[in-house]
């Protein structure tokens, strides 16, 4: 599977809720880094502290989260996805769409290294009553 068929099926596996499928396409030491001001953001550690503090914590803070690639490039060891967030807050019912990148470092054909990128002024005002 080359680098960019990997990053396109952890994405499938993120939105079909795979946990399995996405846990395989991770090393064992993953390092996943949300931007500082990203709502709930943090740098979490293993793919179980990605399903569950990323994937199911952004599916409760947004109704109908989503991120849709526009742009992939790969390196030998790196691949970028530039795209955007969309959802809208339950509590206010305002929708948000923001740009963002996805830098992933790949080592052995896994994803060792996820940073992200993003706008986050859009998704704050979207949740401000």
């Amino acid at each position: 599977m080359t680098q960019l068929e990997t990053i396109r099926e952890m994405y499938r596996a993120m939105r079909a809720g795979d946990d399995a499928a996405f846990t395989a396409l991770c090393t064992d030491d993953l390092v996943w880094q949300q931007s500082a001001g990203f709502p709930g953001g943090s740098t979490w550690h293993g793919a179980a502290a990605v399903i569950e503090n990323v994937f199911r914590a952004n599916a409760k803070r947004w109704t109908g989260f989503a991120f849709n690639e526009e742009e992939m490039f790969a390196t030998e060891d790196r691949v970028v996805v530039l795209g955007h967030y969309s959802g809208a807050s339950p509590a206010t019912g305002k929708a948000m769409r923001t740009a963002v990148a996805h830098v992933y470092d790949m080592r052995e054909g896994k994803i060792a290294r996820f940073r992200m990128f993003a706008d986050t002024q859009p998704m704050w005002r979207a949740m401000e009553a």
